[in-house]
């Protein structure tokens, strides 16, 4: 059975199941990974209460007032195909659904999904800086 929880607290990093940011050139190592879930300003955990392993992820940075964008859904291969990744955005607009403005990048063959979860599509702009997606310095 999956659980969800909305915060790290008494996580470390053997938490965390094998197989996140599948498919990524230069993932971030778990040490990053844990600071992308501590510096994240909501984020909501799945976990496998098996095995007490972290199996999926949803993070969002917001002011808190008016705007709020998610950068994060991963859920690992293993337990893809379960409606995880469907509970995590569910929760995280439902805890979102104060805020004006919620945004998310995606590529296109992922849209349906998150139009299901009533998310519609729109035009954006982006920069990718490949050589960083492993994580990078605090810029200057």
């Amino acid at each position: 059975m999956i659980q969800y929880q909305d915060h790290i607290r008494d996580m470390t990093e053997a938490s965390l199941a094998e197989g996140f940011f599948d498919g990524w050139p230069n993932p971030p190592s778990y040490s990053v990974f844990m600071q992308i879930l501590k510096n994240a300003t909501h984020v909501i955990l799945a976990k496998d209460d098996q095995s007490g392993q972290v199996v999926g992820f949803i993070t969002a940075l917001s002011d808190r007032v008016l705007t709020a964008y998610i950068p994060l859904l991963e859920v690992v291969p293993a337990y893809q195909k379960r409606g995880i990744g469907k509970e995590l955005t569910r929760r995280m607009l439902d805890k979102l659904k104060g805020i004006y403005m919620v945004d998310l990048l995606c590529d296109p063959d992922l849209q349906d999904f998150y139009e299901q979860l009533g998310m519609r599509k729109a035009q954006g702009m982006l920069i990718r800086n490949y050589e960083h997606q492993s994580g990078s310095p605090e810029p200057q």
